[in-house]
């Protein structure tokens, strides 16, 4: 018998609403908790890229938007984060990888959800890990394999 998902309590805030009509609350819930190993508490926002580049620079000292920006904050007993992404962003990366942006959305929300329980991916090491991780967790939902090719 396959184990319960962890629970996840979900804020989703559109505050540039372009993407909004793809982004249901239950696909968005069903991607973040295939990539929880714990309960989690999470935000996530599609923002502008006025406001992706403003985070960007204010929090990573990048001045420009880029597309998934994890703020965690607790990562136990249960994760606490917040995940940013920035629509525009998205849509142009979709674009010319030739994906449906839902798509991207789905590996984006999973790669983010990674970083917010400790993944990381700037060793050569750590990079391999989250990879296979993020992986077989879009294999799991029927998805593309975002490092082939």
């Amino acid at each position: 018998m396959k184990p319960a998902p962890p629970a996840l309590a979900l804020s989703l805030q559109f505050a540039d609403p372009r993407h909004r009509t793809l982004l249901p609350r239950h696909r968005v819930a069903r991607w973040l908790r295939a990539a929880l190993e714990r309960p989690a508490e999470l935000a996530v926002r599609i923002v502008d890229e006025a406001e992706g580049r403003r985070l960007n620079r204010e929090f990573r000292g990048k001045d420009y938007a880029t597309n998934v920006l994890t703020f965690d904050y607790a990562r136990e007993p249960q994760v606490v984060a917040d995940l940013v992404l920035c629509a525009a962003v998205v849509e142009r990366e979709a674009r010319a990888l030739g994906l449906a942006p839902a798509d991207h959305y789905a590996h984006l929300l999973v790669h983010g959800a990674l970083h917010a329980q400790g993944w990381d991916h700037e060793r050569d090491a750590d990079a391999a890990a989250m990879e296979s991780r993020e992986r077989a967790i879009l294999h799991a939902l029927g998805l593309h394999d975002p490092y082939a090719g």
